[in-house]
């Protein structure tokens, strides 16, 4: 396999599009190749972390390659890099893309002999602000999370989180609501969620099968910061209608409000907003 180091140093001086970072070499993604036979083809063994890059830089990078090592390690998947290795192949995926605003997606997956990788970077284009002030529209799915792995870390298989996006998308809603099997509020297709009443935040806790989103975990940090008390916990379809405000998390959309942007949800997104400064 061709060394990390020439990987990242051979391709300092192209300016093609769309390259992708495969198995220890960057390529043009049209020429990118993966066997159908590999088991994490197959059997959908593998993980991904989804990144933004904004402002020179990948936010909260650190952060997503600590939650990709502790899963990794959930499934038996070996590493095929350091971490700092793997910040040097995304940071230069980034580059050599050129974009930037950046949607970045490092994927891992289990291969016959060793770990498959691929680090794919894409532009990225943000919702409009009239987006965060008129908020999402969310539907709760028909189907159910369980407690099987798959929701403790970011799995590609995704069959669950797809069909009820769909089914979401097909009613003209933006997210999909998902229950967990005894019908407490876990997550959404793409999202953690977050309640807020009376200034304080309530969200699913782990234990309700949903996944420690990496923007949830900073939104709790910044709620504490500012004395915004947050509680983890059990939650119903009825706490959500009871709710003064709602709103949801994830990499690329930092804070999105359901249906109207609060008081506390403002707050909120000015305040992570400047970390992105």
């Amino acid at each position: 396999m061709l060394s990390l180091h020439k990987a990242i140093m051979g391709k300092n001086n192209t300016r093609m599009k769309k390259i992708i970072f495969l198995n220890g070499k960057f390529v043009p993604a049209d020429e990118a190749r993966v066997s159908i036979l590999e088991p994490g083809f197959l059997h959908g063994v593998g993980l991904f972390e989804t990144m933004h890059f904004y402002k020179g830089r990948i936010i909260y990078l650190d952060a997503h390659l600590k939650r990709l090592k502790e899963s990794s390690a959930l499934l038996r998947l070996r590493l095929p890099y350091s971490l700092s290795e793997l910040k040097k192949v995304i940071n230069k995926a980034v580059k050599i893309n050129g974009f930037a605003d950046s949607y970045v997606r490092l994927t891992l997956w289990e291969g016959k002999n060793k770990t498959q990788i691929s680090v794919i970077v894409k532009k990225y284009y943000p919702y409009h602000p009239l987006k965060y002030r008129r908020g999402f529209k969310v539907c709760i799915s028909r189907y159910r999370q369980n407690d099987s792995i798959t929701a403790q870390v970011k799995s590609v298989s995704r069959l669950l989180y797809e069909a009820s996006y769909r089914q979401a998308k097909e009613k003209g809603y933006d997210e999909a609501l998902i229950l967990n099997s005894r019908g407490d509020l876990a997550e959404c297709s793409r999202s953690n969620i977050f309640l807020v009443k009376n200034e304080t935040l309530f969200t699913p806790s782990l234990g309700c099968g949903c996944l420690p989103g990496i923007t949830r975990r900073a939104v709790i940090d910044l709620a504490k910061k500012y004395n915004i008390m947050v509680y983890e916990g059990k939650f119903t379809p009825r706490d959500l209608a009871g709710a003064e405000e709602a709103f949801l998390t994830n990499s690329l959309m930092g804070i999105m409000p359901v249906n109207k942007c609060g008081k506390t949800t403002a707050f909120l997104i000015r305040k992570y907003n400047s970390l992105l400064k």
